[in-house]
């Protein structure tokens, strides 16, 4: 049974939690640990040839140098040491995604191969309005019931890589629950649009929410999640919704100009016992910094009121000017003035890498959140 917890916005008479973040704080400071990523080369194993964008199937955007130029970046400026990640079983998965969705995620490449198609596993058909929603037998039928969206392709590989990944934010998780002020999980695929049982966006397990739930399973009472990625953490917020040991606080496009287009409205603010615990930010083409980081600045106001124990930062860069497939007018610059203002909660802290599709740009963008959370 879940704790209740008084709503946001209340301050806490509880001194407990504070003093915690102020050490935490005070030890990020005088520590000479660097920060550890965590980082896979198993990422690679997801390779998809084909995305359906504008009509066509081009390359994916989502592709294995999004992370080789991260991890590159990371190297470069000295960030800290590169490790793998530990195996996990999938009992954190489980505590998070529906299981047969999780089953038809190891399995769907290998049946899409069977039936002798050619090309890469893509959603067809959906259960739309009015329609029956049951899992057909057929593997055409079960990826639109599985999935939210048809530009994400499954292919070989693609079920190992998301393992790996969901390995990787598990032991920046772990990490955390050590000691560690602050860990930054490479994850490759990314996941905040998995929800409990769909997948898109490039996402089929959700490793930020499968982190913050390892980590109130370790102890913590609440925890909270903050999606800086230009698109609307949809499955996160799916899965916690009606829970109130998990703030979680997202920025992003306006679902009437972005995708996710039908979840991310600012009126979505949690149901029962999470009534109040959801926070969208919605914002239109064009926003600048400014605008962006008096969102950013609320969502942090927030945070530090909920007191949590722990907090995973869903890191995508897509906000930057330059992202293809994004429409916020976020600078390199900005992404230092990011990181220092998350630091400034001197809250233990988990970055988990979301999206991010200038390849050029992508990892010093992440680096300087990074950079700017130690500062």
């Amino acid at each position: 049974m879940l704790a209740v917890h008084r709503p946001v916005g209340l301050a806490s008479a509880v001194a407990g939690p504070a003093v915690l973040n102020l050490r935490y704080c005070a030890r990020l400071r005088e520590s000479d640990n660097a920060m550890r990523t965590i980082f896979s080369e198993q990422h690679r194993l997801r390779d998809a040839k084909t995305e359906l964008y504008g009509g066509e199937l081009v390359k994916p955007f989502e592709r294995p140098s999004r992370a080789d130029m991260v991890v590159e970046a990371v190297r470069n400026a000295k960030l800290g040491p590169v490790e793998a990640p530990e195996p996990f079983s999938m009992d954190p998965v489980l505590r998070i995604h529906d299981a047969d969705f999780v089953a038809f995620l190891e399995t769907a490449w290998k049946e899409w191969s069977q039936t002798g198609y050619a090309g890469e596993a893509m959603a067809s058909v959906w259960p739309a309005r009015r329609m029956q929603c049951r899992a057909p037998r057929f593997i055409e039928g079960k990826l639109g019931y599985y999935a939210l969206a048809a530009e994400t392709s499954i292919s070989e590989g693609t079920w190992e890589a998301a393992v790996a990944s969901k390995d990787v934010a598990l032991t920046g998780a772990k990490a955390l629950v050590s000691g560690e002020s602050g860990m930054f999980s490479l994850c490759r695929p990314p996941g905040h649009h998995a929800a409990r049982d769909m997948f898109g966006g490039y996402c089929f397990l959700n490793n930020a929410a499968i982190a913050a739930q390892y980590l109130l399973d370790s102890g913590s009472e609440r925890v909270a999640i903050l999606d800086v990625d230009f698109h609307h953490g949809n499955g996160t917020q799916d899965i916690f919704y009606e829970r109130d040991d998990v703030l979680f606080c997202s920025l992003h496009g306006d679902p009437e100009d972005a995708f996710p287009h039908f979840l991310g409205y600012a009126d979505e603010t949690g149901l029962g016992a999470g009534m109040g615990f959801n926070r969208n930010y919605p914002m239109p083409p064009a926003t600048p910094f400014s605008q962006w980081r008096e969102a950013l600045t609320d969502a942090l106001n927030h945070i530090r009121e909920f007191e949590p124990r722990y907090l995973v930062v869903s890191l995508g860069v897509d906000t930057f000017e330059h992202d293809p497939i994004s429409f916020f007018k976020l600078t390199t610059p900005d992404y230092l003035t990011t990181g220092e203002l998350i630091g400034g909660l001197g809250i233990p802290t988990l970055f988990v890498m979301e999206g991010g599709y200038d390849i050029g740009e992508v990892g010093l963008n992440a680096v300087n959140v990074l950079k700017g959370f130690e500062a």
